[in-house]
């Protein structure tokens, strides 16, 4: 099982190219057995990056949303009470940001790997990242 970051899974959808090698075989394994998740939270992120122009999407950010929904390539995980609450818990050192708190929290939960280029998560001792 893995947990895709908000920016892995864009770019899964979006340029492929952009993963490493290895995120993309992570991702590529997890979609073909129906184990590839990404957290509610990063549908937010998204969002709030199309909203604030920082991403710029071919189409609609609803139908782009809805159609990464349709394809069924990844399970959507909601923030529930047990991930909602471990975001706050996590040992330290994390730094402070919510959505990579849940998103950390979401692997934790499921114990998955998490699949993400981010420096920060990747240098955190208490997940497995792939990248």
């Amino acid at each position: 099982m893995i947990v895709v970051d908000t920016h892995a899974w864009v770019w899964y959808l979006t340029d492929p190219d952009k993963l490493s090698k290895r995120a993309r075989a992570a991702i590529d394994k997890g979609v073909s057995s129906a184990k590839a998740c990404v957290s509610s939270i990063s549908v937010w992120e998204v969002a709030m990056l199309v909203e604030r122009q920082r991403l710029v999407l071919t189409r609609d950010l609803d139908d782009w949303l809805d159609d990464a929904e349709r394809v069924g390539l990844f399970a959507f995980v909601a923030v529930d009470n047990a991930i909602a609450r471990r975001s706050v818990r996590l040992p330290e050192p994390l730094h402070g940001d919510p959505a990579d708190r849940i998103i950390a929290a979401t692997a934790l939960e499921l114990g998955a790997s998490l699949v993400t280029k981010d420096r920060r998560l990747i240098d955190y001792p208490h997940i497995a990242t792939v990248w």
